[in-house]
């Protein structure tokens, strides 16, 4: 396997990507379909951002919790 298309498939196996997207990149790497592989990357990105996202949103709900829970716990 050639070492950058290698790395590609470590970095999206790394990101916790499904085998299907993997081997889509493989796919695309392999066929010179440069445009198409930076497409489907920018597409997996916007996917982990989706996730990041509502990880924060959630992380924000707890600290909203914890908040609540400090403010009320003081008035005791």
């Amino acid at each position: 396997m050639n070492v950058q298309k290698e790395n590609l498939v470590i970095a999206l196996s790394d990101a916790g990507f499904s085998q299907e997207a993997i081997e889509k990149a493989e796919r695309l790497w392999e066929a010179g379909r440069a445009r198409d592989l930076i497409r489907h990357l920018r597409l997996c990105r916007c996917e982990l951002m989706d996730i990041l996202h509502e990880s924060q949103k959630r992380v924000d709900r707890v600290d909203t919790l914890i908040r609540q829970t400090e403010k009320t716990m003081e008035t005791k």
